[in-house]
């Protein structure tokens, strides 16, 4: 009895986390995958049966395709950026840098992440500003003029402007997650590839990268599902616009919801949204296979 009693005491422990997960997560989950079969407004009385209609139409709608577009270039610059990029920060602040420079730089790396995003975003319309924003008024300072232009307002720059603001305010979140994972490594590995004759950049990639893959494999998951669910800063910068360039799912589905009043529909891009980022995070588990030799 003495093993069943133990089991039963254990689950008890589990069993308020259990709960709290079932009303605040699944349930939601489930309950959102059902409301895509309905066709109702917020406040309103009735929902109304519509099969799979709201599903389908995610096919047959181009906005969709722009926004799923958008949240695909946001990642792919995501990867570039705060995978990537982040991870030769990250090696240079440890490597090459003392430790008292080396931790000034951290901490102003690090800034950004600590600041909101809807605080960030509204900074940075005053940065894109056409008229004496930072950004044109640096441009003219530096002989530029001819690069000025409306950078949220022109079609051609406002998707671009969007992710550069995402990127600045994550890429040092990610680069200190760097920091943790590389300050591991044993330094005997460096010592022994430095008398073997390997540069600096051969030790980058035959000894940085390797003993940073599980920390890789985090910052991938982070970044792309980032990417997929992003939308303060869409929102808040442009609001999908100019002419929808920059809608991504997120807002999309935001702007279906509230504002057109069509909360089935809004909940089957909530789906759509929960099925990319679910297909991907297993996709990259299984690539990376993490935790396994």
């Amino acid at each position: 009895m003495k093993p069943l009693t133990r089991t039963f005491g254990n689950a008890l422990y589990v069993l308020p986390a259990l709960a709290l997960l079932g009303l605040f997560v699944y349930y939601p989950l489930i309950a959102n995958i059902v409301y895509g079969f309905f066709s109702f407004s917020a406040g309103a009385g009735g929902m109304k049966p519509v099969g799979a209609d709201n599903f389908l139409r995610l096919l047959d709608d181009p906005i969709i395709k722009t926004a799923l577009t958008n949240n695909l270039i946001y990642a792919t610059v995501s990867i570039i950026c705060q995978v990537g990029g982040a991870l030769v920060v990250a090696a240079w602040l440890t490597r090459l840098l003392g430790p008292r420079m080396g931790g000034i730089l951290r901490s102003v790396y690090f800034l950004p992440a600590v600041i909101s995003m809807t605080v960030i975003a509204l900074l940075f319309t005053f940065v894109y500003n056409s008229r004496g924003g930072l950004l044109n008024e640096l441009l003219a300072l530096i002989g530029l003029e001819h690069l000025q232009t409306a950078w949220l307002a022109d079609v051609d720059t406002a998707l671009g402007s969007v992710i550069a603001v995402s990127q600045w305010q994550s890429i040092g979140y990610v680069c200190m997650l760097y920091v943790v994972a590389l300050q591991q490594i044993p330094e005997e590995y460096y010592e022994a590839a430095s008398l073997d004759g390997a540069g600096r950049i051969r030790q980058f990639f035959s000894i940085t990268v390797p003993q940073a893959k599980e920390m890789i494999f985090v910052a991938m998951i982070l970044t792309v599902s980032g990417a997929f669910t992003v939308f303060n800063e869409p929102y808040i910068l442009t609001k999908g616009g100019p002419g929808n360039t920059t809608q991504v799912l997120a807002t999309y589905m935001y702007n279906q919801g509230f504002f057109q009043n069509q909360m089935g529909y809004a909940s089957a891009i909530a789906s759509l949204i929960f099925l990319i980022t679910l297909v991907l995070s297993l996709v990259q588990m299984l690539s990376f296979r993490s935790g396994k030799d």
